[in-house]
């Protein structure tokens, strides 16, 4: 079965992780008709936390709790990274731009805009972000207070221990304290983060869950849990069980896939589509046909004989790396999957990893990826954008490793709006 759909948008996004979903918003909010396809289960394996440079050297490991320092020291180290084309202004007005969609989203965010906030982590570890969910905000405070705080874990949860978490941390925040227990109505055995989180939003499990919590306060000034509240209007859940408990609720990320990633992949699909953008999602792109000036053609399949074919004046790739297949791996080289564009990477595949797998250095395989202009634009072999309305956002980007440096929410959304507004300028022929 084939679906013709022959009016052409101004842009298809592809890819529909953090950077596909940031561009499909920014790309929409400028009045460009936008579709995007894509697969957005990968987004549930991000913590919810939203990173914008938090390591740098990545051989040193150096923290930074200033992030716009730890940038200008990367832009003079680093000019190929992609954060050297983009100013202060850039990367604020991004992570403006898509928090306050998150927020009318119901998923708030809070934002120290100076600095990175540490926040504290299941293994016991606190770290260094950016902006976070605003329903572990509470714990920030209740650390940088002093406060004395009740960690509850619930049983059969894996990673996430209560009692390793106090002793970890006994030195640093003595004040903690740690209980496990079952959560209300759940059978013995293994629990999951989603269907606990699904069971929160009703008010009969948020007072099952505060009276089981209450004999274990002892004098505590706060509460904090796995991220568990709810997945929509988790911020009225951890309200509604501050109020019970008549203190300060907070929410600890725990492992992937996790509750937090799976907030943010559902406020984007139900909300960006209420925006304009046409979603294609868990759909592939298995043709890309350029049509010179006037733009690209896509052939797009879904379920099984079902096929969509899509126009735009104007693509933006936010593909990935090796997990969204933006990247494929073969025996002798690195190779892009959609237009088999140039890819950066060492010229001899035993050059992608060094010897020790934990090389504080990380490995060249790392900063693999796709070469741009300075408006996004991929390269091909002249060093000549490869088309005039090509552009790439995201992971897929050469010459940076976000997981290391931990940049990788900030390196998707600002580089998201640069090659938007780029596009936004070429589709209006004022880009040189």
């Amino acid at each position: 079965m084939s679906d013709q759909n022959s009016a052409p948008v101004d842009l298809i996004v592809i890819g529909a992780g953090m950077a596909g979903m940031a561009a499909a918003l920014f790309a929409v909010n400028r009045g460009l008709t936008v579709a995007q396809v894509g697969s957005s289960a990968e987004i549930i394996f991000a913590s919810g936390l939203l990173d914008l440079l938090g390591v740098h050297p990545i051989a040193t490991g150096r923290l930074w709790q200033d992030p716009w320092a730890a940038g200008e020291a990367l832009r003079r180290d680093l000019p190929r990274h992609p954060y050297a084309r983009l100013s202060k202004a850039d990367i604020q007005g991004a992570f403006t731009e898509f928090c306050a969609f998150l927020a009318d989203a119901g998923l708030p965010y809070w934002i120290d805009p100076g600095r990175n906030t540490p926040v504290l982590t299941s293994l016991g570890t606190f770290k260094l972000t950016y902006a976070l969910p605003a329903t572990m905000q509470p714990g920030v405070a209740a650390r940088a207070a002093g406060r004395r705080c009740l960690i509850v874990a619930i049983k059969g949860l894996k990673g996430f221990s209560a009692p390793q978490m106090a002793a970890s941390l006994a030195a640093s925040w003595p004040q903690l304290r740690a209980a496990t227990m079952a959560f209300p109505g759940a059978r013995s055995g293994e629990v999951y983060p989603e269907k606990m989180a699904r069971a929160m939003e009703l008010p009969a499990a948020i007072e099952d869950l505060a009276a089981a919590i209450r004999p274990h306060l002892d004098g505590a000034e706060a509460v904090g849990l796995p991220a568990i509240l709810g997945v929509g209007g988790c911020r009225a859940v951890a309200a509604a069980l501050s109020t019970a408990l008549a203190r300060p609720v907070f929410e600890i990320p725990s492992i992937p896939p996790s509750v937090p990633g799976l907030r943010l992949k559902e406020a984007c699909e139900q909300h960006l589509p209420r925006k304009g953008v046409r979603l294609f999602l868990e759909q592939r792109v298995t043709e890309v046909h350029p049509l010179g000036d006037r733009g690209f053609a896509l052939q797009v399949a879904g379920r099984p004989g079902f096929q969509t074919r899509l126009a735009c004046r104007s693509l933006l790739m936010a593909t990935g790396r090796f997990l969204g297949a933006g990247l494929r791996a073969e025996r002798g080289r690195i190779r892009e999957t959609l237009l088999d564009l140039p890819v950066f990477q060492p010229q001899d595949r035993r050059q992608w990893h060094r010897r020790d797998f934990l090389d504080s250095r990380g490995h060249p395989v790392n900063h693999a990826g796709i070469e741009t202009d300075r408006y996004f634009r991929p390269l091909a072999t002249t060093g000549r954008p490869a088309f005039a309305n090509l552009f790439a956002a995201g992971s897929i980007l050469a010459h940076q490793d976000w997981m290391r440096m931990k940049c990788g929410s900030g390196l998707a959304l600002a580089t998201a709006l640069a090659a938007v507004r780029a596009c936004r300028r070429a589709l209006a022929g004022t880009l040189d």
